[in-house]
């Protein structure tokens, strides 16, 4: 199987060094393409406004200056040549994917844009929370995780969020397939000041986002202990507002 890794944290990011060494149990054809930079917080934004260009860092190991959607779609266009990659698994990211921020998530774009090109794609993140264990959860059951996924077919124009809980590995509960949650919208902090000369500014914070914990969600697993995965569609029809809105604008 061939995998393309990358994420939205940049090519030296832990997490995706994390990732290489647990993909390289599961294939011997492992390639990277990330981003240069941290780019949390992307979205599925594509460059369009300026060049975008690929480094090489070593054997099927390469960055680009530009985003995770950037990162994917130059990879699939240049460095696949003799054919596509089978699997597409986009992270392991600095934090949380969850409820909301999908739709804010570089992580989770990263996978989306290969899911549009057809190709499997799994976007796996870590939460942490100043609990003080890093990447543990990840590490010891991130290979648990991908084993069942490598060998289900994943429907086409959809994504699967696993995300791991702050905790230990040995404390980690289980997993649990969700549905996406969804938060209450005060949307985190905001920081103001200004800077050296005299101007405003404003700076966007992730504190005191209010959680919404439904029954079934990704919020409610990894908050009780489990890890979530949640299949992610790309199709956003509300299709049960097509009867009514085609009611509304006929004859």
């Amino acid at each position: 199987m061939r995998i393309l890794l990358t994420n939205d944290d940049g090519i030296h990011a832990p997490g995706l060094e994390l990732l290489e060494a647990i993909a390289a149990r599961l294939s011997d054809d492992v390639w990277v393409c990330a981003p240069s930079l941290e780019n949390s917080g992307a979205g599925h934004s594509l460059t369009l406004n300026m060049p975008v260009r690929l480094h090489r860092f070593g054997e099927k190991r390469f960055a680009v200056a530009g985003t995770p959607t950037d990162a994917v779609n130059l990879a699939l266009r240049k460095l696949f040549a003799d054919g596509k990659p089978d699997l597409v698994i986009s992270g392991i990211n600095h934090g949380e994917n969850l409820a909301d921020d999908v739709t804010y998530s570089g992580t989770i774009s990263a996978a989306m844009e290969a899911a549009l090109a057809g190709i499997p794609a799994v976007a796996m993140s870590q939460a942490l929370r100043d609990a003080g264990h890093g990447f543990s959860a990840a590490e010891g059951w991130a290979a648990q995780v991908l084993a069942p996924l490598m060998a289900t077919p994943i429907a086409r124009r959809t994504v699967i969020n696993v995300n791991f809980p702050a905790l230990p590995t040995e404390a980690v509960k289980g997993i649990r397939v969700v549905r996406q949650g969804f938060h209450d919208y005060a949307r985190g902090s905001l920081v103001e000041g200004v800077d050296p000369r005299g101007r405003p500014y404003y700076w966007f914070g992730l504190e005191d986002v209010e959680h919404t914990l439904d029954h079934g969600t990704d919020l409610e697993a990894v908050g009780d202990g489990y890890i979530s995965v949640t299949p992610l569609q790309l199709d956003l029809t509300h299709h049960a507002s097509l009867g009514t809105l085609a009611e509304r604008f006929a004859g």
